[in-house]
């Protein structure tokens, strides 16, 4: 077993994923643009999601857990329709859903995912 851990996009805070034992650990993934409706927010950020999986050897077929913050709950229908037409069939992982505040007030969603590799760094 490995001990070694890769990072991708790594800043001073915070890094956008990292990898460890086959397991790729995403950051919250926020929109890019804070002046669109939940639909067009969830979209953005699952296209994040999708791309930083792809980055680090996985993909939305080997999600283990998704957590998905909402500034309002209600929106959850809009959220849920976008979701559900993304997740590959017959794959969709656990995922707990909550209202939270977020860092900025015009992001309506933040996703955080946890996946696996479809092959492991050291070829196992």
């Amino acid at each position: 077993m490995s001990s070694h851990i890769t990072r991708h996009g790594v800043a001073a805070r915070f890094s956008e994923a990292a990898i460890f034992n086959g397991v790729v650990y995403l950051a919250g993934m926020v929109p890019e643009r804070g002046d669109a409706d939940i639909r067009t927010q969830t979209q953005d950020v699952l296209d994040q999601v999708q791309q930083r999986l792809q980055e680090a050897g996985s993909d939305k077929s080997r999600i283990l857990r998704a957590q998905i913050f909402l500034t309002d709950i209600r929106e959850i229908g809009g959220m849920n329709a976008v979701w559900d037409a993304w997740v590959t069939p017959g794959t969709a992982p656990p995922r707990a859903t909550v209202q939270a505040a977020l860092a900025d007030p015009a992001w309506k969603i933040e996703i955080v995912v946890t996946a696996a590799q479809k092959v492991l760094a050291d070829g196992i």
